[in-house]
């Protein structure tokens, strides 16, 4: 190896080595951007991203996590299956539910960013929720909405949130709503569901990837009015639950 190649190298290793010292202590934007810049250094790349899920199993899942292990779980190498197999057996995030709901293919969905199969089934769970009457008719009352227990909307929104770096969630949008007034005229453009007097039209107007606005996912129907949409940005669990309270 020459002397051009050796320093090379040596550089590649000093880059490698700064990005592991910065990923756990920088704030959540910086550590976004160094998550994706690790898949550049390949297997080394991907083995810092397994120390650092490792070394945060006892914290509760952030988006930044998420995006570390939505990367393991896509490249889908011998070592990443083992580890993810070993160390998240039953996924990155507890998928508590007080009615025996089954969420473990929406937590596969959003690991894999397939958002808009996500949303579809998003609605199929909270009909599941609501119970037998709502899965036949296949939309929700608001008062359904309202008797939904706190850790299976936890359990959604974490999802979504986590998986989408923070942009995406029920969480998110309820914040925005609260950020206009909960004047549901602003934030329907806000989030990109309306444009002047038009609704976005689903599904091929609305936007299945990160370059959505913030709160863009997961969609609500609004053709039958506000009072489904205002029930769950009302529900206790946005003031009650220690994430979201913070």
């Amino acid at each position: 190896m020459n002397d051009h190649s050796t320093a090379s190298v040596q550089g590649v290793d000093e880059d490698l080595a700064r990005l592991t010292e910065r990923l756990p202590i920088e704030p959540q934007k910086n550590q976004l951007q160094i998550v994706s810049q690790l898949v550049n250094y390949g297997d080394r790349g991907l083995t810092v991203l397994m120390e650092f899920l490792r070394s945060r199993q006892s914290l509760p899942p952030d988006p930044v996590a998420g995006k570390a292990y939505q990367i393991l779980y896509r490249v889908n190498t011998l070592p990443t299956q083992e580890f993810l197999q070993t160390d998240f057996p039953e996924g990155l995030i507890p998928l508590k539910s007080a009615r025996n709901i089954d969420y473990r293919l929406l937590q596969h969905l959003l690991a894999q960013q397939d958002f808009q199969a996500a949303d579809s089934l998003t609605r199929q769970k909270l009909c599941e929720l609501a119970g037998e009457a709502a899965i036949g008719r296949k939309w929700i009352y608001f008062t359904e909405v309202e008797q939904f227990p706190n850790s299976d909307l936890e359990t959604i929104d974490s999802l979504w949130w986590v998986y989408s770096e923070g942009k995406f969630g029920f969480a998110q949008q309820h914040q925005l709503w609260l950020s206009v007034g909960k004047d549901f005229t602003k934030l329907w453009p806000k989030i990109g569901w309306k444009e002047g007097n038009n609704w976005t039209q689903y599904p091929s107007q609305f936007i299945w990837d990160l370059s959505a606005p913030v709160g863009h996912l997961p969609l609500l129907n609004q053709l039958r009015g506000v009072r489904v949409t205002a029930s769950l940005f009302s529900h206790p669990v946005w003031t009650t639950s220690e994430r979201f309270a913070k």
